[in-house]
């Protein structure tokens, strides 16, 4: 240590005296003094009076001074780099041209999606809101989708099943199997579930044990991210069924190696189905240690929505209406408080539905294809079909009116049931699809018994059907209490049938008022009472008989807007830059 503490100062002088060479003239050795005198029979620098020294340019004796080649390194490590040796070369030039940046990744964890999987309008924005974001190869996306493997899965389509790997999932006190399987549909990657013991059933929902199913999906889908080889950047959740991936990452993932940085986001699609269940279970069924309870406790129970709200990044909706109305007590079921809590992160964004397979140019099960250019002469084609095909008189010209939904009381049709028989004094035909409360399904059989050459009903969920009545009808009655978004007003559209709607949700969000005809796309009503609602049907039954040429042009801007997913997707694409 000595030695080095010796050294250090006398390198620190020399290089101060290095860079003063221009000021004081380097002193040269004695072997150095006879190697120049032999050369030149100048003076050596020593030998210099201290007069000369001072009027001699220290550049005139550089010469007669050589360095040392320790001295000549030293001198080059301080210099400088040329400005040359800082420009790329061209191979490194051409690599940064040619770099692509990697996209963010982004996984939809859902219940269902269309066409695998689907009971309503769940599965039809997961079946294309994903497809979409993927289709635009600029947005700097790409999207997968993850649900259960159910039992009504294509049999044309198991075939084409990849497998790729199975784990056992930890829940509670259970080690159940889980396997995991790969499909590449139309340009999305979508990942199927496998669990026979909670997924192989005849029906989606409806189960004694839907909690721990559901329960068994969200973790599963959290364990298996590792299996992926496709690290997600967003955990995108929808609805009370996945409500518990944002809440089991933040208890037992988020810090675990391999899982950090991930952002989740939940999306209510109806805020009336929360997951309640009764606090004895958290241990037992979802594997949450009872001192979390009170992060997921809401009024007295266990709210999976409650607490997939508090746990998540973010918060959407399916139209901005809807994100207002849910924090207000009338359309909130509860949840008003929470919602106000984290209204910062909340956002609605309005739906959109697949414009190619609700198209009447291509539809097969139109029993004619029409467009916007040919709809009057065939339009009505499809009504003479299905008056035939639901016995019903046929005539082109009266009015048929459709109603095309759940039969549950938040859709209204405690409005429809009060207004029925005013309705049906007018000459009118109404056609009834779909099935729900056995209290509502037995009140339209009834109806359809007592009115069987105005009525139909059709108590049945037959999507091939609804196709056909979309095509067939003249108006389409939607008088919903609630609608967080709704997709029957814009599949009417679609089809040149006018949307007759209440403003709430969605409906206020896509449907405007045509006032006389001259301009929107249909008709509403604001209060939520039958007066309202017969006024708006009066006003369409008589546009339609008594001017023509409005309702034609009605009908064409009907067609003509805009509801693909390439502006929803485009909202949900700055969602999602917002969170980075």
């Amino acid at each position: 240590m000595a030695n080095t503490a010796g050294r250090k100062p006398a390198q620190v002088k020399k290089t101060v005296a290095e860079n003063r060479e221009e000021s004081k003239p380097v002193a040269a050795t004695a072997a150095e003094k006879k190697q120049t005198q032999a050369k030149s029979p100048v003076k050596s620098a020593a030998a210099l009076k201290p007069e000369q020294k001072a009027d001699k340019p220290a550049a005139e004796k550089k010469p007669t001074a050589p360095k040392r080649p320790s001295e000549d390194k030293k001198a080059e490590t301080i210099k400088p780099a040329p400005a040359v040796a800082q420009e790329p070369s061209p191979q490194s030039s051409e690599k940064i041209k040619i770099k692509v940046a990697e996209k963010r990744k982004i996984l939809f964890v859902c219940s269902e999606a269309f066409p695998f999987a689907g009971t309503g309008g769940l599965g039809e924005v997961m079946g294309s809101l994903p497809r979409e974001i993927n289709r635009d190869k600029n947005n700097g996306y790409e999207a997968r989708i993850i649900l259960p493997l159910y039992e009504s899965f294509p049999a044309d389509e198991r075939k084409n099943l990849e497998f790729i790997c199975h784990i056992n999932v930890p829940l509670a006190w259970r080690n159940q199997y889980c396997g995991l399987f790969k499909y590449d549909y139309n340009g999305t990657v979508y990942y199927f579930i496998d669990n026979e013991y909670y997924f192989k059933r005849p029906n989606l929902y409806g189960y004694y044990d839907d909690g721990e199913r559901f329960a068994f999906l969200s973790r599963a889908v959290v364990e298996l991210l590792p299996s992926l080889g496709w690290k997600p950047d967003v955990l995108h959740c929808q609805d009370w069924q996945t409500a518990l991936v944002p809440i089991y990452y933040k208890l037992f993932y988020m810090y675990r190696q391999g899982y950090e940085g991930i952002r989740t986001i939940f999306t209510i699609h109806n805020i009336e189905y929360q997951g309640k269940y009764a606090k004895s279970i958290i241990e037992d069924v979802f594997g949450i240690p009872q001192h979390e309870y009170m992060s997921i406790e809401h009024r007295g129970c266990i709210n999976l929505m409650k607490g997939a709200i508090d746990y998540c990044d973010a918060v959407s909706t399916v139209s901005p209406t809807y994100a207002q109305e849910i924090m207000d007590p009338f359309y909130a079921h509860g949840l008003e408080n929470v919602l106000l809590k984290n209204s910062y992160k909340l956002r609605g964004i309005l739906n959109g539905v697949d414009v190619d397979g609700y198209n009447p140019e291509t539809n097969p099960s139109l029993f004619k294809n029409y467009s916007v250019k040919t709809y009057k002469t065939d339009k009505v084609v499809n009504k003479v079909e299905l008056q035939k095909m639901l016995s019903l008189p046929v005539n082109e010209k009266v009015p048929m009116i459709a109603v095309i939904s759940r039969l549950v009381s938040h859709k209204g049709l405690d409005l429809v049931r009060f207004a029925m028989n005013e309705l049906l004094k007018n000459d009118v035909q109404v056609v009834i699809l779909g099935k729900g409360d056995p209290d509502y399904e037995g009140f339209f059989t009834h109806i359809q018994q007592m009115y069987d050459r105005k009525v139909c009903s059709v108590i049945a969920f037959n999507k091939d059907l609804s196709h056909k009545i979309y095509a067939a009808a003249d108006m389409f009655l939607m008088p919903s209490k609630s609608e967080p978004c709704g997709l029957s007003q814009m599949m009417a559209c679609r089809y040149g049938t006018i949307p007759i709607v209440r403003l709430t949700g969605g409906l206020r969000d896509s449907i405007t008022d045509c006032g006389n005809g001259d301009y929107g796309n249909g008709f509403t009503f604001a209060q939520y009472n039958a007066g309202d609602m017969m006024h708006a049907l009066d006003r369409a039954i008589g546009l339609y008989r008594d001017y023509h040429d409005k309702w034609e042009g009605l009908v064409k801007r009907a067609m003509t807007t805009d509801f693909s997913w390439v502006s929803s997707a485009r909202e949900y694409v700055k969602f999602y830059n917002e969170m980075f």
